[in-house]
């Protein structure tokens, strides 16, 4: 439930101001974060001044990521709420598998709303306020939910907690990119997105143990342990300086590096990137999308962004115990336990293999086992034989791996290197939003669509997921080991 990112460049006889170390440093991006919405906002600043950061700098970093990334436990708890407490809402509320799907699905519209509204709201109150605020719907929407009698408490809750989730979704990302040193990133934005599975894996565990109404109150124990921490770390030091605070960005940044360590020429960095981003507000206009450099990059990372959705993880995820229950197993509620735990495995493993793999090669690699693990899922409802619902099991299992390691994290990695950085604003506002409503109408669909044929609902994302190892095979480029001017002149 997930992610969500300058370089100057020379393209086809157009030049754009830039800082040349500043391009050639930020070159590896957040693994994990979805694409800013707001120009030039979560391009890495934290430059080359530091890469032989101290330990102590490391762990003073980490320690503020860790708080920081623990708002997307919220975001993974919202997602697998629905999965364990199907069952128990449908029968209490007298819900149909339609009502249901709509109270799953409204989380994903909430969010795509919260997207939205938090560009303006951590642009001008900052990264750390912004996720206060964000608790403040959240809490009443899971309040709202764990009272609910009929399905407008349980809708209006839903609705808010989605609004909480695009805050935090947006914001937490854009920060850990404005306070990691270049040589972290890649481990710290990991964190963010191992969160997430950690969200889900709770949910899952603890719907086995306690009822609904109560599996929604604890939905706010995050907040009660987070907004605490978020009175310790420091704003963004970007944002600071984007602010014109320069006193304060100057502190900031010497908490988040410790205080025996050299800033100067990381604040010389970060001023100079601050004043380029403002020159080139005004720099790009919606016809420069004619232009190959422009519509194409754009175009690969909207798609995968799409096809990462259509895969149909979302509705593995939020509806897993149905479709372990659909295939025969009794057990249900500890099989989509598991399936939690084996996602925040696999995602361990992507944080370490995304620094090491091409995202390429990576890419197709999980796609094809993506497509081999629904298969066999597919097959395994349409022979209804003894030993079908084990390897429905494996299959879902399969899926879930192949997904953490590829589609997962790296559309988001794409994205971020493959735009320009006049479009990084407009374009990735418009993945961002197409990537929730995307996600919303498989979450709404997927529920109607296993209740029709669990068969042909994973033929259908088995089909999605192929056509995503021909996309990657034809049009994603390599982009690790490359610097952001070569990227770009391959385009045009």
């Amino acid at each position: 439930m997930e992610s969500m990112v300058e370089s100057s460049t020379s393209i086809a006889g157009e030049s754009h101001e830039t800082e040349p170390e500043t391009v050639m440093e930020s070159m590896e991006e957040d693994e994990t974060r979805q694409p800013s919405t707001e120009e030039g906002e979560t391009m890495p600043v934290l430059e080359s001044s530091n890469r032989a950061e101290v330990p102590r700098s490391c762990f003073v970093v980490l320690r503020f990521v860790i708080i920081i990334a623990s708002c997307s436990i919220q975001t993974g708890f919202t997602g697998g709420y629905t999965s364990p407490t199907q069952s128990a809402i449908i029968k209490d509320l007298n819900l149909t598998p339609k009502d249901f799907s709509s109270f799953g699905s409204l989380s994903n519209l909430g969010a795509m709303c919260g997207a939205i509204a938090s560009c303006l709201i951590a642009k001008y109150i900052g990264r750390r306020s912004s996720l206060m605020i964000a608790a403040i719907p959240s809490i009443i929407g899971w309040v709202a939910i764990s009272f609910a009698e009929d399905s407008t408490f349980l809708f209006m809750g839903r609705l808010l907690g989605g609004f909480g989730v695009g805050i935090i979704s947006y914001t937490v990302p854009v920060y850990i990119a404005e306070i990691a040193p270049q040589n972290m990133r890649g481990t710290l934005g990991a964190v963010n997105q191992l969160s997430v599975t950690i969200g889900v894996m709770l949910a899952y565990l603890l719907g086995m143990f306690v009822p609904w109404k109560v599996l929604a109150a604890l939905g706010i124990v995050p907040f009660i342990i987070l907004i605490p921490g978020l009175c310790l770390i420091p704003e963004s030091p970007r944002w600071l300086a984007k602010m014109g605070m320069t006193e304060a960005f100057e502190s900031s940044l010497q908490a988040l590096r410790g205080s025996d360590t050299d800033i100067t020429l990381e604040v010389n960095d970060i001023m100079r990137t601050v004043a380029s981003s403002a020159s080139r507000q005004n720099a790009f206009t919606f016809a420069d999308f004619k232009r190959r450099s422009y519509w194409f990059p754009s175009m690969i990372g909207i798609v995968l962004l799409v096809l990462q959705q259509l895969s149909g993880i979302n509705g593995i995820l939020f509806y897993s115990t149905k479709i372990f229950e659909n295939a025969g197993i009794s057990s249900s509620n500890v099989a989509t336990f598991g399936l939690g735990v084996v996602q925040v495995l696999a995602t361990g493993v992507a944080t370490w293999l995304l620094d090491k793999a091409g995202r390429r090669l990576l890419l197709i690699v999980s796609s094809v086992g993506m497509t081999i693990g629904l298969l066999v899922v597919a097959v395994s409802f349409y022979k209804e034989v003894g030993g079908m619902g084990v390897l429905s099991l494996a299959g879902l299992v399969a899926v879930v791996i192949f997904f953490s390691l590829g589609l997962g994290p790296i559309p988001w990695i794409i994205m971020s290197e493959i735009l320009p950085v006049n479009i990084k604003g407009p374009a990735g506002s418009a993945a961002t939003f197409v990537n929730w409503l995307t996600s919303w109408g498989i979450t709404f669909t997927a529920n109607l669509l296993l209740n029709w044929s669990s068969g042909a609902t994973f033929t259908i994302y088995t089909v999605v997921s192929a056509f995503t190892v021909v996309f990657a095979l034809l049009w994603v480029p390599e982009t690790k080991g490359r610097t952001l001017e070569e990227i770009q002149q391959s385009f045009s």
